[in-house]
């Protein structure tokens, strides 16, 4: 089965940022910093995975624009949601979306490493313009992170197996 439906906000490109935050290398104490909002293995505070599009879209969190590529969240204008069979699957997070252990975009890959230490490593294909990867996974959920060999570049959550696929498949959120 093959992706059903990709959305997105159509986010510019990242480039590296400042990051701070936690360096203890788990969640426990782990705070994002200054007016970073969280992307946590459960969604939004007001969006989680396997929501359905219709049920965003009557609580007024889900809209449509015309100059974008796909649906907007209400409040999350750096957040591209992703659904499969009208359901919500994966969350692609720009600036200044933070994971609660506060990786966010242009976060040093030793620092993600530390904070996930069971990371997976993942090898885009040569001769392609993809990023490599880092899947963080707890059960069936993750943490995708998009990297140029340097920082990480972008910052998927959500359900494991469609993070991987998004990785394999090498879609983006338009």
């Amino acid at each position: 089965m093959t992706l059903a439906s990709i959305a997105g906000s159509g986010l510019p490109p990242a480039g590296p940022t400042p990051t701070g935050g936690a360096t203890d290398g788990g969640p426990a104490g782990a705070e994002p910093v200054g007016n970073t909002k969280v992307v946590d293995l459960n969604g939004l505070s007001d969006v989680e995975f396997g929501d359905t599009e219709q049920e965003l879209a009557r609580r007024g969190i889900l809209r449509a624009e015309v100059d974008t590529c796909g649906p907007l969240l209400t409040g999350h204008e750096t957040v591209s949601p992703i659904f499969v069979d009208e359901r919500l699957v994966l969350l692609w997070a720009g600036e200044p979306m933070s994971t609660p252990e506060g990786v966010t975009v242009g976060t040093p890959l030793p620092d993600v490493r530390a904070r996930y230490p069971a990371v997976s490593r993942l090898d885009a294909p040569q001769g392609t313009y993809r990023f490599d990867g880092l899947l963080a996974r707890r059960g069936d959920r993750a943490y995708l992170f998009l990297h140029d060999g340097r920082v990480v570049r972008k910052v998927i959550a959500g359900y494991a197996d469609w993070a991987r696929r998004l990785f394999d498949e090498g879609h983006g959120p338009c």
